[in-house]
């Protein structure tokens, strides 16, 4: 463990021996197309199939008619999330003034529709082109409604009701931490600084586009899903409620997963309608989305609009802040998860006394959104730190200065923070110092003056961040040991390319003494699986891990017994190291294979958990760009972060996950739009031609390294490492982006950085 071995799942995957969705068949297999609304909010008039069914090769037209005839429900998506420490409640009560809206997501839309791409109709066919064309032939009838699809006029007086439990289109209101200490904070500060930030909407684009296989057995009366997704407990149950079934007759299984990054947590309909047809129609029935239909389907994230203020004394240190979310959760509520997190981490690193947030989820025309990584915490990490870049602009401040100035110093832990956090370690100025050397700061002005002998504008810019992994408070791990040298673990989560394959093995093996290649995982398959929470929110090592160490130790107990008999020793006198236990002061000794193949019963362990185990992985990144003043064009430079991620159980995959997450967010903050027409509802980027994810020469090398405080939490020290990257980078290079045209008189930034945004703010525009 620690080691940065090489990923063993890599030279199956990268050779093509990889099982993703639609590599997954059935023999005698019926296909499926969905047929989607053009509008973004109509009524469903009549809908006539007749030139559909005539098509060569149709089996089946089905509608949200023929649903309700078989029983089939919506999906309980369970929108308002558990509580961030305790899991005896939801993060917004009803009971405490909250008032949430959260009905089941329509699998086909029965009598209107509320999104372009909306499921109106499945058609199945003997061959997926011809259930496309016949899906052409479908006729229906709509009326279109008004559509609002941006969380302003949404709210506003007058706007077009999306649901009628949602009055106002508000699907969540709440408020966390004390409104009367803040104002009063605010009243005696010496300096207030405020502002608006908008998180533009961005879209999760996998590698790989979603794929169902459903599966029917008539003579058990199972339903099988066959998908990929994050994991496939939380998918089970929520398939098992749509279609009415108790879980135990509903199987899902999910093989190698092209990407994950939040939304495919969530059951889609497409899943719901393939598992349906199936079981009506009495054959298998597999549906391939492709990327248009991703576009205006898979669930997408960000789209929030924060009003924050912050409060200072003639010192510059921190004394409240004023915060009101308005997220967009879309047409449906899939999950409030992301203003629940971003409420919560409102503080981030500093110590900050007082805190008021409100919160007002808001519902729309648009595709519903979810977690995407980070799900809330990259926000209000960005509005902190563009507050703090603003205020050390307003009262004459260095940028580092004012920072170090509110940072909670290590002696300050552990603490609750004002919204009632538990931040158990962390050695903030420490990690800010690192990242400050690694992004060579001091050298910075002698590259700002190279570049403007080039005529181009270079800035730098840093910003601090801190994690709260909450996600699924459940997990389960099974550990076998197997006489003939292998050891077999069963966990609940779901590799979506994070590596579980090795560092799982990694974690086990060190627990007991075995090599990383003598383990093998298991996953996603309820059949085998019997517990779990899947992979999201940094939690698989955090918990699972934990689950193996006691696993683990459970196994060496069980071990001591049988080695104490068969070294005809007392107990007390067996040792275990390195793989074998041993009669201290002696040679004799026994492996933990051979020990197992003593066991009357075998050795092995089952472990679960139901709860939170706080961690909080935080650092600092430092970002420099340089800008074209006469096209806008911005160049990403260099980016250097400080991580700390807890333990780190495989450096080579920890930085692996840094890269991503790093790239993932410098393309949000510089091209990353998801655009609606404002009165149409319809995408106007709906394609990689004008949706713009960043490629490998937009990005420079990174420059990452590690400031390890284990966790005092869990047995292994782990905090987390999957997010790391991507929660600070919206902040860091509109920070640097923002100094670069600092000369222009430029204050302010809105995402993404594009050549016109830029070239418009230098011009005395907004923006």
């Amino acid at each position: 463990m620690g080691d940065p071995v090489p990923r063993r799942e890599d030279a199956r995957l990268l050779t093509g021996k990889g099982l993703y969705s639609d590599d997954v068949n059935a023999p005698g297999q019926l296909h499926a197309a969905v047929l989607r609304s053009p509008h973004a909010h109509a009524r469903i008039g009549a809908i006539d199939a007749a030139a559909a069914l005539a098509f060569p090769g149709t089996v089946a037209v089905l509608t949200a008619a023929d649903l309700a005839e078989d029983g089939i429900g919506g999906i309980p998506h369970g929108a308002n999330p558990l509580h961030a420490t305790d899991v005896s409640r939801a993060a917004f009560e009803p009971e405490h003034g909250a008032t949430v809206f959260d009905e089941p997501q329509p699998v086909l839309a029965a009598g209107r529709v509320r999104h372009v791409g909306e499921a109106v109709a499945l058609v199945v066919a003997e061959t997926a082109a011809a259930a496309r064309e016949a899906a052409e032939l479908v006729d229906v009838e709509y009326e279109a409604l008004p559509a609002v699809v941006g969380v302003l006029p949404a709210t506003a007086e007058g706007a077009p009701l999306l649901h009628e439990g949602a009055p106002g289109n508000l699907g969540v209101v709440a408020e966390l931490g004390d409104a009367a200490a803040t104002e009063a904070a605010f009243a005696r500060a010496a300096h207030v600084v405020e502002h608006r930030f908008v998180n533009k909407r961005i879209v999760n684009a996998q590698m790989e586009p979603r794929a169902a296989l459903g599966e029917f057995d008539a003579a058990s009366g199972v339903c099988t899903l066959r998908a990929g997704g994050q994991g496939v407990m939380r998918q089970r149950m929520q398939l098992a409620a749509a279609l009415g079934m108790p879980p135990a007759s509903v199987r899902v299984v999910s093989g190698d997963v092209g990407g994950g990054f939040g939304p495919r947590t969530m059951l889609y309909p497409e899943f719901v309608l393939a598992v349906w047809a199936a079981k009506r129609l009495g054959r298998s029935v597999k549906w391939s989305g492709d990327r248009s239909e991703a576009f205006v389907s898979d669930y997408q994230a960000r789209d929030l609009v924060t009003d924050a203020a912050m409060a200072f004394d003639a010192d510059g240190r921190a004394l409240a802040m004023r915060v009101r979310l308005l997220g967009n959760a879309g047409a449906y509520s899939v999950s409030y998860v992301p203003l629940s997190n971003g409420a919560y981490l409102t503080t981030t690193v500093y110590d900050i006394p007082a805190v008021h947030v409100r919160i007002l989820g808001a519902m729309t025309n648009t595709v519903p959104t979810c977690p995407y990584r980070g799900a809330g915490r990259p926000e209000a990490v960005h509005t902190i730190e563009r507050l703090f870049d603003l205020a050390a602009a307003r009262l004459g401040l260095d940028r580092v200065e004012i920072r170090r100035r509110n940072l909670i110093p290590p002696s300050g832990m552990p603490r609750v923070t004002p919204t009632g956090l538990p931040y158990d370690c962390g050695e903030f100025e420490t990690v800010m110092d690192k990242a400050i050397a690694l992004g060579d700061w001091a050298g910075f002005e002698a590259r700002r003056a190279g570049a403007e002998r080039r005529g181009r504008l270079r800035g730098i810019g840093i910003a601090n961040y801190v994690e709260s992994p909450v996600g699924a408070p459940v997990e389960r791990v099974e550990v076998t040991v197997d006489p003939a040298g292998r050891l077999r673990v069963v966990a609940g989560t779901q590799s979506t390319g994070q590596g579980h394959e090795t560092s799982f093995a990694q974690a086990i093996g060190h627990v007991l003494g075995v090599d990383y290649e003598a383990v093998d995982l298991v996953t996603g398959d309820t059949d085998i699986v019997r517990g779990g929470g899947g992979t999201h929110s940094d939690r698989s090592m955090r918990i699972a891990g934990t689950l193996m160490v006691r696993a683990g130790e459970a196994i060496v107990e069980q071990g001591k017994q049988v080695a104490a008999q068969v070294l005809e020793a007392a107990l007390d006198d067996i040792e275990f190291a390195d793989g074998a236990f041993r009669v201290a002061g002696t040679d004799r000794r026994l492996t933990l294979f051979e020990a197992a193949g003593h066991a009357p019963d075998g050795l092995g362990s089952e472990q679960d958990f139901r709860g939170r185990i706080p961690a909080f992985p935080n650092g600092c990144a430092v970002a420099e760009v340089e800008i074209d003043p006469d096209t806008g064009e911005l160049t990403l430079c260099g980016y250097a972060t400080i991580d700390d991620p807890g333990t780190v159980i495989n450096p080579l995959i920890v930085e692996g996950q840094t890269h991503g997450g790093i790239a993932q967010g410098a393309g949000q903050a510089m091209r990353e739009d998801c655009i609606y027409d404002a009165e149409s509802g319809q995408m106007l980027t709906g394609s990689f031609m004008d949706y713009g994810p960043l490629r490998a020469d937009d990005l420079p090398s990174f420059r990452v390294a590690e400031h390890v405080v284990p966790s005092p939490g869990n047995p292994l020290g782990v905090k987390g490492g999957g997010e790391g990257g991507i929660t600070p980078a919206l902040a860091v290079i509109v920070n640097a982006a923002v100094d670069a045209l600092s000369p222009c008189g430029v204050t302010h930034l809105e995402m993404p950085l594009t050549p016109e945004r830029l070239w418009r703010a230098m011009q005395g525009g907004a923006g």
